[in-house]
């Protein structure tokens, strides 16, 4: 399995307001906007999430990590005994997803594009 990219998200109250304070301070630019959840990125590609809550999950991961082979992920998560508290699923904005959580309580969104 290969790792393509891994971006932390964060829980806003008000996108368009936490929108404006990374745009403003830091200079990112929004490369994705879903109403919910919004990636903004810098010219070399690194990225940050912010989102409100998500659209199907029963919780907010703290970090996306988009890999080759989602289901080679799942297998793995399930093998290590790890908690999946949102199962394996095909997203209706593209992705295939599941979450899991670390043994100390963190939430991993693992997606793979379709």
């Amino acid at each position: 399995m290969t790792i393509r990219r891994v971006v932390p998200n964060l829980t806003v109250a008000d996108l368009n307001v936490a929108r404006a304070a990374y745009v403003e301070t830091l200079g990112l630019a929004e490369v994705m906007n879903h109403g919910w959840i919004l990636t903004l990125a810098d010219d070399g590609g690194r990225q940050i999430s912010l989102m409100t809550r998500d659209l199907s999950a029963p919780v907010n991961p703290d970090v996306s990590v988009e890999v080759d082979d989602v289901d080679d992920a799942h297998a793995a998560a399930v093998s290590a005994g790890l908690a999946i508290v949102h199962p394996l699923t095909d997203e209706e904005w593209g992705v295939r997803r599941f979450f899991f959580e670390d043994p100390s309580g963190n939430v991993v969104n693992v997606l793979s594009h379709r």
